[in-house]
């Protein structure tokens, strides 16, 4: 059974930066996409960003410029480095790792952005 962990929520203050790292069991992110989702309460759930295998990333328009999704493979992790952070960013965010049709989520890490 596959399991992520997400790590690095917290609180900060507007305009400041976290860094969101998801760790898996196995070595399931090297063939995986890697995902990063946020959700806030009523709300569905939206893409963040993600990265494939070969490194191609996508990031959500709101987020671009200011996150970047990163995989270490020498610690085969997920990581979503936030800079600039906003009010709006506010959320749970979970990591999700798609391997072929097959999607695992981690259980999801709380950020808030507030002074």
């Amino acid at each position: 059974q596959v399991q992520l962990v997400e790590s690095g929520g917290g609180l900060v203050q507007p305009g400041g930066a976290l860094r969101l790292s998801c760790a898996a069991s196995g070595s399931i992110f090297s063939s995986a996409t890697i995902a990063w989702y946020r959700q806030t309460p009523g709300k569905q759930s939206g893409l963040v960003a993600s990265i494939t295998t070969g490194g191609t990333t996508n990031y959500a328009d709101s987020v671009k410029g200011r996150f970047t999704i990163s995989r270490n493979k020498a610690k085969n992790t997920g990581d979503l480095q936030m800079n600039s952070l906003k009010p709006e960013d506010t959320a749970v965010y979970y990591c999700k790792a798609q391997l072929g049709y097959v999607n695992y989520w981690g259980q999801g890490t709380q950020v808030t952005v507030s002074s």
